[in-house]
Formats: C-alpha cells, sequence, structure tokens
C-alpha cells in the first residue's frame, strides 16, 4: 500500500469511527428519552409526584445530549464532506436528534401533570386511556430506535402505520373524556390534565412517525416525510 493509500485508508477508518459514536450517541440519547417517557407513563399512572419529579430534572440530560451530538455532526459536515449515504446518515442523525429532544419535552409535560393531579388528589376513574396509549406509543418509540439502529426500513415503516392507530385511539379517548366532564363537572380540573397528558402522547407518537421517516429516507434514499402510507410501502417493499 502506498503512503497516499495509507493515508487514505486511515481517514476512512477515523471517518467511520467518527459517523458511529455519532449515531451510538444519539440511540444512547434515544434510550434516556424512551425511558423519560416510560417513566412519566407511570408517574402519571400511579400518582407519583416523586417519579415525575425526576422525570422533570432529567430533561436537562436530554438537551445536553442534543446539543453536543448536533455539534459532532456539524464538525463531520464541515471537516468531512460527506456524501451519498455518509450525508444522508450525518442528517438522519442530526433531524433524530430534534424528535428525541421534543420527545423528552412532552414526556416533562406528562410529568407536570401527574404532579398536578396528585395535588388535586386525583380521579375516581381509572386512567385506561393513558395506560393504553401510553403502552402503544412507548413500544413505537423503542421500535423506531430499533429501526434506526438496524437500518431496517421495513420495522420502520410499521411504526408509521401504528402512528395512524395512536392517533384513532387519541379521538376515541378524547370524547370519552369531553363525556365524562359532561357528567361530572366536578371533574373537569382533573380530566383536563389527562387529556392534556394524551396530547403529550399523541405529539410523541408523531415523533416517533418522523424518525421512522428519517430512517426510510436514510435505507432507501426517498424522502417520504408528505406522502401516504401506501406510497411509503411502495417505497420501502417496492
Amino acid at each position: 500500500m502506498s503512503d497516499r493509500e495509507s493515508h487514505s485508508h486511515h481517514i476512512s477508518q477515523q471517518f467511520n469511527a467518527e459517523l458511529d459514536d455519532a449515531k451510538t450517541r444519539m440511540l444512547e440519547m434515544g434510550g434516556l428519552v424512551e425511558k423519560q417517557v416510560r417513566d412519566a407513563i407511570t408517574a402519571f399512572m400511579a400518582l407519583d409526584s416523586g417519579l415525575a419529579e425526576e422525570v422533570s430534572k432529567r430533561d436537562n440530560n436530554v438537551n445536553d445530549f442534543e446539543v453536543a451530538i448536533d455539534e459532532e455532526c456539524t464538525l463531520i459536515l464541515a471537516r468531512r464532506q460527506p456524501a451519498a449515504s455518509d450525508l444522508r446518515l450525518v442528517l438522519a442523525i442530526s433531524k433524530t436528534l430534534n424528535d428525541l429532544e421534543r420527545m423528552g419535552d412532552e414526556a416533562t409535560k406528562i410529568a407536570k401533570h401527574a404532579v398536578a393531579l396528585a395535588n388535586e388528589g386525583g380521579l375516581t376513574r381509572s386512567y385506561l386511556e393513558i395506560r393504553h396509549i401510553g403502552d402503544h406509543v412507548a413500544a413505537m418509540v423503542r421500535d423506531s430506535l430499533d429501526a434506526f439502529a438496524r437500518f431496517d426500513s421495513t420495522l420502520a415503516l410499521n411504526v408509521a402505520q401504528e402512528d395512524n392507530s395512536v392517533d384513532m385511539e387519541y379521538g376515541t379517548a378524547m370524547r370519552t373524556l369531553v363525556t365524562y366532564m359532561m357528567e361530572d363537572p366536578r371533574s373537569i380540573g382533573s380530566v383536563l390534565n389527562v387529556m392534556w397528558s394524551l396530547r403529550s402522547l399523541e405529539r410523541i407518537g408523531d415523533h416517533a412517525r418522523n424518525i421512522a421517516e428519517h430512517v426510510i429516507y436514510l435505507v432507501e434514499g426517498k424522502d417520504v416525510r408528505h406522502v401516504g402510507l401506501k406510497e411509503m410501502e411502495a417505497e420501502v417493499k417496492g
């Protein structure tokens, strides 16, 4: 191997290491956000103010992750000027960081509503809507990150399809809660905390879908942000 070839080989190795590090740290951030979401749901279900406060405090860690990894991506773009699939990877990581940070914000909102609900003494009814939709959305977050880790566009497509189900469940739950408030006006304050938390869960599902779309763009090279599920399926399976 000539000196020039050797130099290029080492640069390529270092570049690959930088890409791998950015992806690994992004997935680490994703693991923290997934825990934030699950802990926020648990805090809400149990009216656990202590756990809810922990979720709120850890949001700073999520923000720190975003800033550090985003800077890493910026340096890669500036130093390496990647092309083709490498460029798509850096862009997909950068976009995913934003969605993860927004998920963290929504988890913090749920935690704050849990504290408010606990202070009000909770509701006399169960929180089936929060548990059901929360479990569904948490699974979407996990699967979107798994899809990114494995460059699995088929799993990413499944996440996008699940988002439609969550949207329908959300609509049904909101109608049920409105009916409950009409039947018992004294519950309005508490029910509003449930409704705002459901709204945050629905938004987390939207961000999981966004990550899935980033994965499809990364793997298939097609931007599917503004297409329907049938077109998205055609890109992945076609």
